[in-house]
């Protein structure tokens, strides 16, 4: 079985295919993936080094005092980029990058305790002790990240050094917290889904059942110094007793990955439940349109039910990134196909965009409605991250997203496709080439889409030596009247959910599924009261958005209103609406009729996607527009 892959379980109801199994061959994410190789990942290593926090592992190697680089996490941001560097690697095989990758190694483990503890913030003279602040300090979080790009590196170019200096850390953290050890949790769950994850990479079982301890002592409110509360940090309540997600998005979605991946390889169905229960829940009542999760500025954090103000959407990118890799692990357990209708949506509004087009700049935050124009952020320093909403920027002082976009869209092609016993199926619509091994034999196929732009998928057969096999394919939950066009030209309108066919396919084989992009209005649920009495455009997978850049003479999208008994229109790949303009006089804003108009102006207004804002001049912009 190959194992060039993130998430590789031992069971569940679908098998993923590994990053030399699917490679996208063109399209938007193949140019996404292109940039992130040529340009992102070698923009955050300038800026790692330009602002030292790689060189804080050489100077903890010297045992003397040093003045430290970076926030008590930046360790992370070196690992989270040698991950993305190891899935490069792998699918590209760059040797630029096994050079620079070679030299992060050396830094890294010069900086190792000969009990395999790797830290730059703690331990060294003139710092605080170790773990003397699991509440803040991310040291464990720091080693969960360190794992994750071990498992990159083992599955594409086997034991080496840095596989080493992870081995290390994987067996300090399970003498330190483990049986007889420190009964304690990291302030930031991350510790969890990368032991059990590496865990199955080496084969050890140790590691499974050191992340299964972790999860465990959720709950007990051991997290108590300073801060937020313990539910900021998952803390209040145990795993298996929570109904929604909550507290820091972040952290909350990691958690929810590593008890997916203990109950799956442990066959602890109880948990399993109980994190999909908090997953439906948090879906019908804590997220965004655009699947950012997130809903307050403060804490990062969830909010409660239905809380879901647009200006004050966090949405982090790095939510966006966690979202993902719980939804593509219940899909894995479960084989429902709506768990990948997530993943789309989080992949086109959320992760599409916080990336600029040319890799070189990125949003933390992605909230749905910006209410100033803000300038371009300064290309030579780091932007505090809190400040940074309006516009993308080069770095930040917490700089965790522009790594960990970086390392998933490098690995991106192992979110495609997936097989089973029955055959092969595919989730996510791009260009690209599929060769695996199912039960009767190989088989290839291309996938050929100009998606979202147009609805038609074709999956051509290229190869096939496994007999009759069913082909599967996820018809999206917005995509009512889709039609699929099996190998003999035979069409039939098919339902959202799962479709398949089931053939002894003969090389040159067809199916099409065509899905309707047209754009369509989206309205909320009325609990949601910070957009009552408005409506959203949606086309295909992508939530579109005004920016004031295309409302008449310098108009802000505060003015604006839409016509919503009037279809959005599509034409030559651009969407259009129907509204008003409203200028208003400085007026006591309530009354019978309140905020008396000095003109109001007829328009007919683009919208783009969601993720292609803010790349013109600068704007205000929403999502949700307010109707007539």
């Amino acid at each position: 079985m190959n194992k060039s892959i993130p998430v590789l379980p031992s069971r569940g109801a679908l098998r993923p295919l590994g990053i030399d199994e699917v490679r996208i061959t063109g399209g938007y994410w193949g140019r996404r993936q292109r940039t992130n190789a040529e340009v992102q990942i070698r923009h955050c290593l300038h800026w790692l080094e330009e602002l030292g926090w790689i060189a804080n592992f050489e100077k903890a190697a010297s045992g003397e005092p040093f003045e430290r680089a970076g926030r008590e996490f930046s360790d992370s941001e070196v690992y989270k980029l040698a991950e993305a560097m190891a899935w490069e690697i792998g699918r590209t095989g760059s040797p630029g990058l096994e050079e620079e990758f070679a030299r992060l190694t050396e830094r890294m483990a010069a900086a190792q305790e000969p009990d395999g503890y790797l830290n730059t913030r703690f331990g060294h003279p003139g710092q605080e002790p170790r773990y003397s602040n699991l509440e803040w300090g991310h040291e464990l979080y720091c080693y969960g990240h360190l794992l994750q790009a071990a498992v990159a590196r083992l599955r594409t170019r086997g034991e080496d050094g840095f596989v080493q200096i992870a081995r290390k850390v994987a067996d300090h953290v399970c003498d330190v917290f483990g049986p007889g050890g420190l009964e304690r949790l990291d302030g930031h769950a991350e510790i969890e889904v990368a032991l059990a994850e590496f865990g199955r990479a080496t084969g050890e079982r140790r590691y499974l059942d050191q992340a299964k301890a972790f999860i465990d002592r959720y709950g007990r409110d051991t997290l108590g110094r300073g801060g937020p509360g313990p539910e900021y940090s998952q803390d209040d309540v145990p795993v298996r007793e929570a109904e929604v997600l909550r507290g820091h998005a972040v952290r909350a979605l990691y958690l929810a990955s590593g008890a997916i991946d203990v109950a799956v390889e442990t066959g602890d169905g109880e948990l399993l439940e109980a994190v999909r229960r908090q997953w439906d829940r948090t879906l019908a009542r804590r997220t965004h349109l655009t699947g950012g999760m997130g809903s307050r500025y403060s804490d990062e954090a969830f909010g409660e039910d239905f809380s879901l103000s647009p200006d004050r959407a966090y949405a982090e990118s790095c939510a966006g990134v966690a979202a993902v890799m719980t939804a593509w692990r219940l899909l894995l357990a479960t084989g429902e196909t709506a768990y990948g209708d997530m993943i789309e949506r989080v992949a086109w509004n959320i992760l599409a965009g916080a990336a600029a087009p040319d890799g070189q700049s990125f949003f933390y935050a992605n909230p749905l409605h910006q209410r100033t124009a803000d300038p371009e952020p300064p290309a030579d320093r780091a932007m505090p991250h809190v400040a940074a909403r309006g516009r993308r920027a080069p770095w930040f002082d917490v700089s965790c997203c522009p790594t960990n976009l970086a390392r998933t869209f490098a690995s991106l092609s192992a979110y495609v496709a997936t097989a089973d016993e029955a055959g092969l199926q595919i989730h996510q619509y791009m260009p690209a080439s599929v060769a695996t091994e199912l039960a009767g034999g190989p088989v290839e196929l291309a996938v050929e889409a100009d998606y979202p732009d147009s609805g038609t998928i074709a999956v051509r057969v290229e190869r096939n030596e496994a007999g009759e096999w069913t082909l599967g394919l996820r018809v999206p939950s917005w995509a009512e009247g889709a039609v699929l066009t099996g190998p003999s030209g035979e069409r039939r309108e098919v339902e959202p959910g799962a479709v398949s066919v089931t053939a002894d396919f003969a090389v040159g084989d067809t199916v099409r599924l065509e899905l309707p992009v047209a754009p369509r209005w989206t309205r909320p649920d009325p609990r949601i009261d910070a957009v009552r009495g408005c409506v959203a455009v949606e086309q295909g997978p992508l939530v579109l958005c005004a920016e004031s850049v295309d409302l008449p003479g310098g108009a802000d999208v505060a003015e604006l209103t839409v016509d919503a008994g009037k279809a959005p229109v599509g034409h030559d790949g651009a969407v259009t609406v129907a509204g008003h303009v409203h200028r208003s006089a400085d007026a006591w804003p309530y009354g019978p009729d309140p905020g008396p108009e000095t003109g109001r102006e007829a328009v007919e207004v683009g919208l783009i996607p969601f993720h292609l804002r803010a790349t013109r001049e600068p704007a205000t912009m929403r999502v949700w527009l307010p109707t007539e």
